[in-house]
């Protein structure tokens, strides 16, 4: 029960925040907006400012929007001037108007991190070594389990990444590597040995390793404002190129197609991480957001990329599509939306047949 609560809040946070976006810059341009409705469904509440409705709706999840002129023959629109059409703004504004809502899901992503880092701070792994694979290039070199390795070719280490990270970018070459083993400090030449592993999408690259595993010491690391609006910006930047190099990897099938997944398995997600508390919970709610607002960028008719496609064609040919030609991209991109959401259920429904 408590996960489904959790699961609804997630999915109303996200929709509203999106609906937002498009909200706040419409308002910014001076487009008319007649209704925006926190939630949807009959409406709880309800509070005439200006020219614009606001509503407090019966179902929580998410809000919407309703523009002045968003579809070209509104009722009610003699309300509005016609400066205040959504329909008679030039295109870069239609765009900006339209593309607010997946950047404001990368925002929401980012206050999220912030929160989580000057909240909570960050827990790193420490570089010592906890085990040293028999007959790898650190053991033939002389690096031992419990040695804690403090510099790589001169580079201060103070944190397991970084110790990775220098490794992968070594090439292969040779690496004098700095430890501290009880009260010496110690220097070891190793050259690391390039090996076949597999990455986060499951291909086969080539990457150097010196055969060592960290040990179980983990670090709190507390952050200030300052420092948290740096970690919140690399993290939603990590995330965001991550999610990308993703979705490029499912286009080519190097990830299987069965890994796509729908409300239900996003229920699942949210409702585990509750099981952790809050902060996992918001973890999870921002690495949603980033896939909801690159989702939405897709230039697939229906999604707001769909839009920004058509508004930038009409840029570049000074003149709108065709009715017509909208109408069949519009059918199309809804039927293509409509076939993956029904492949995602089917995933989920699998995922769960299948893990009994």
């Amino acid at each position: 029960m408590v996960g489904m609560i959790y699961f609804v809040l997630v999915l109303g946070l996200l929709i509203f925040f999106h609906e937002m976006g498009h909200f706040l810059v419409a308002k910014a341009l001076g487009i008319g907006v007649k209704t925006f409705s926190l939630g949807f469904g009959p409406p709880l509440l309800r509070m005439q400012r200006g020219s614009t409705e606001y509503r407090l709706s019966l179902l929580p999840l998410g809000g919407y929007v309703k523009l002045v002129g968003e579809v070209e023959q509104g009722e009610e629109e003699g309300l509005f001037s016609e400066e205040e059409h959504f329909s008679k703004r030039p295109p870069y504004q239609r765009m900006m108007v339209v593309a607010a809502g997946p950047i404001f899901n990368l925002l929401l992503a980012w206050i999220i991190y912030f929160f989580i880092f000057l909240c909570v701070g960050q827990q790193v792994l420490l570089p010592s070594i906890g085990q040293v694979v028999e007959g790898s290039p650190a053991c033939k070199a002389g690096l031992r389990s419990g040695d804690r390795i403090v510099a790589i070719d001169g580079k201060r280490v103070q944190y397991w990444y970084q110790l990775v990270d220098m490794v992968g970018r070594s090439k292969g070459k040779v690496l004098e590597i700095t430890v501290v083993r009880g009260r010496k400090t110690l220097t070891f030449h190793v050259k690391p040995r390039i090996v076949v592993a597999k990455n986060i999408f499951g291909e086969e690259v080539k990457v150097p390793r010196i055969g060592i595993i960290a040990a179980d010491r983990w670090v709190h690391i507390r952050m200030g404002p300052f420092a948290s609006i740096k970690a919140s910006f690399k993290q939603t930047w990590v995330v965001t190129k991550l999610t990308v190099e993703g979705m490029i990897k499912l286009m080519e099938r190097v990830i299987p197609l069965k890994t796509i997944g729908g409300p239900i398995m996003i229920a699942q997600m949210v409702s585990k991480q509750a099981q952790y508390g809050i902060w996992d919970v918001l973890g999870l709610t921002a690495l949603i957001s980033i896939n909801l607002g690159l989702l939405n960028l897709l230039p697939i008719p229906v999604l707001d990329g769909g839009h920004i496609l058509f508004y930038g064609l009409e840029t570049i040919m000074r003149r709108p599509l065709s009715p017509a030609v909208r109408e069949i991209a519009t059918r199309i991109g809804l039927t293509l939306l409509i076939v993956l959401m029904l492949f995602a259920v089917y995933n989920d429904i699998v995922r769960i047949v299948t893990s009994k």
